[in-house]
C-alpha cells in the first residue's frame, strides 16, 4: 500500500500539514483547534465556531456566504466539535473542487483557502463584539442541538455513562457545551473568548488533495498570519483507582432500557499495547462477528443492539446495548461473561483473522474520504506519537493471540449505567 506522504511545516502560531495525493477529485482544507476541556470554556467553545461559520465581514449573512460557496463550484463548509482524551477539538472543514478537473481553470485552491481564512480571522464583528443577531440565532440552535441529544436516548445514555464514570475528570464534559450556560453568553464575552482561543489553542491546518507543496505554502503564508505562541496543555489526570464498581440506575418514561457499561482499558493511543487493544475490541464487541453481538443479541435474544467501542486517548471501553427493562440482570451477566472469556483467551485464530480483515477494510474505507484521513493523522497530534498508516496496518496484522490476552488483563470494570422505565419502581 502506498505510504501517505504527510509534510508538516511549523509556521508562526500553527502547523501546516500538506498531503499531496491524486486519490481525491476535491481539495480539502481542515483547520483544527485543540484546548483542554474545561467547564468554564466548554460552552463558549461549542458556540463560537458556529457563529464564525454563519457569516463573515465580507459575507455578512448566511445567505450571502452560502451563495458565494455555490459560486465556488458548490464548495462546502462545516464545523464539528469533539473530544479526544482531555481535549476539546474544534474542526472547520472546507471542501472545494480541484481546478485540474474543471474546464474553467479558476484558481480555486487559493480562493478556497482565502475563504476559510476569512471565516476564521475576519468575522462579522465590530469593535469587540460579534454581530448580536448571529450570536442569538446560534445560541438558539445550540440549545436545540443539546436538547435533541438528550431526547435521543441512545446518545443520552452513552453521555450519562461517561458523566458517571468520569466524575471530577474533564472528560465528563459534553463537547457540545452545557445548556444552563448558554443564556449568560453575550456577543462581547464570546468575541473575547474567540480571540483568547486563537492565542492559546494548538492550531493545525491540513491541506489534502492533488496539490503542489510550494503553491500551498505560498498561499498559507499570505493568508494565515499568526503570532508564535505556546498552546495550553491539559494537565494529566492521575490513573483512577477503582475500589468498587459504580452502579447507576436512572428511570424515565421509556419503553426500551439502555444498558451502558464502562471499563478503563489503561491503554491509550501511542502505547505499545494499543494495537492489541483494538483487536480485543473487534473480537469482543466492535463488529457484527463479535462476542457481544452473537451472544447477547443473537443467541440470548436479549438486546436490540449490542456493541462496544474504545476511546483511544482517554483509555475507556464502552459497551452499549438496548434491552427489555426486565432483562437487566441477565444482560449484565452475559456481558461480564464475554469479558471473562476474552481475558482467558477463549477466542479462535479464525476470529483473529476475521477481525484483522475488518479493521483493515475499515481503515481503508476511512481514508477513502479526505476528512477520514485527517482524523487518522490527527491522532498523532493529540497523542504526540505520529504513526504512519502503513505502520498501523502492519502492527495490527502482526498481533498475536497472546498479545490480545495480555491487553485484556489491563481492562477493569468501572461503571454500569442503566436507563430504565418507570414500571416496578
Amino acid at each position: 500500500m502506498a505510504i501517505i506522504n504527510e509534510v508538516i511545516k511549523q509556521k508562526p502560531g500553527y502547523k501546516l500539514h500538506i498531503v499531496n495525493t491524486g486519490k481525491y477529485k476535491t481539495n480539502t482544507f481542515v483547520w483544527k483547534m485543540k484546548a483542554p476541556l474545561q467547564k468554564e470554556t466548554v460552552t463558549k467553545r461549542s458556540l463560537f465556531p458556529y457563529v464564525l461559520q454563519s457569516n463573515t465581514k465580507n459575507y455578512p449573512s448566511t445567505t450571502v456566504l452560502r451563495s458565494y460557496l455555490d459560486d465556488l463550484y458548490g464548495a462546502s463548509l462545516f464545523v464539528d466539535l469533539s473530544k479526544k482524551g482531555e481535549y476539546h477539538i474544534i474542526t472547520f472543514t472546507l471542501e472545494i473542487a480541484n481546478e485540474k478537473f474543471l474546464t474553467d481553470p479558476a484558481p480555486l485552491l487559493e480562493k478556497g483557502m482565502g475563504l476559510l481564512a476569512e471565516v476564521l480571522f475576519d468575522p462579522n464583528a465590530s469593535e469587540d463584539s460579534f454581530d448580536a443577531s448571529t450570536v442569538n440565532n446560534e445560541k438558539r440552535t445550540l440549545k436545540q442541538r443539546i436538547q435533541s441529544s438528550r431526547d435521543d436516548k441512545m446518545r443520552y445514555s452513552a453521555n450519562r455513562l461517561v458523566e458517571e464514570m468520569c466524575k471530577n475528570e474533564p472528560y465528563a464534559l459534553d463537547p457540545n457545551g452545557e445548556l444552563e450556560e448558554i443564556d449568560a453568553i453575550t456577543p462581547e464575552s464570546l468575541y473575547q473568548y474567540y480571540q483568547q482561543a486563537l492565542l492559546e489553542d494548538e492550531l493545525d491546518f491540513y491541506v489534502i488533495g492533488d496539490v503542489q507543496e510550494g503553491e500551498v505554502e505560498t498561499a498559507a503564508d499570505k493568508l494565515f498570519k499568526l503570532q508564535d505562541r505556546t498552546p495550553q496543555i491539559s494537565s494529566e489526570t492521575a490513573k483512577k483507582e477503582i475500589n468498587e464498581v459504580n452502579e447507576v440506575i436512572e428511570r424515565q418514561d421509556i419503553k426500551q432500557g439502555k444498558l451502558n457499561i464502562g471499563y478503563r482499558t489503561n491503554i491509550v493511543y501511542g502505547d505499545s499495547k494499543y494495537y492489541a487493544l483494538q483487536m480485543f475490541n473487534g473480537i469482543f464487541g466492535g463488529f457484527s462477528h463479535s462476542k457481544l453481538f452473537i451472544n447477547v443479541r443473537e443467541k440470548a435474544s436479549l438486546a436490540y443492539y449490542a456493541s462496544a467501542r474504545i476511546e483511544s486517548h482517554k483509555g475507556l471501553l464502552m459497551v452499549m446495548s438496548g434491552i427489555e427493562n426486565k432483562n437487566y440482570d441477565q444482560a449484565v451477566t452475559i456481558i461480564k461473561e464475554q469479558m471473562e472469556a476474552m481475558k482467558k483467551g477463549d477466542f479462535t485464530e479464525d476470529e483473529i483473522s476475521q477481525t484483522k480483515a475488518v479493521i483493515r477494510n475499515q481503515m481503508l474505507e476511512t481514508i477513502d474520504i479526505a476528512r477520514g484521513l485527517v482524523e487518522i493523522l490527527y491522532h498523532g497530534v493529540v497523542s504526540g506519537v505520529p504513526v504512519q498508516m502503513d505502520e498501523w496496518l502492519e502492527k495490527t496484522d502482526a498481533i498475536t493471540h497472546s498479545e490480545i490476552v495480555e491487553a485484556a488483563q489491563e481492562i477493569e470494570l468501572d461503571t454500569i449505567y442503566f436507563l430504565t422505565g418507570m414500571e416496578g419502581q
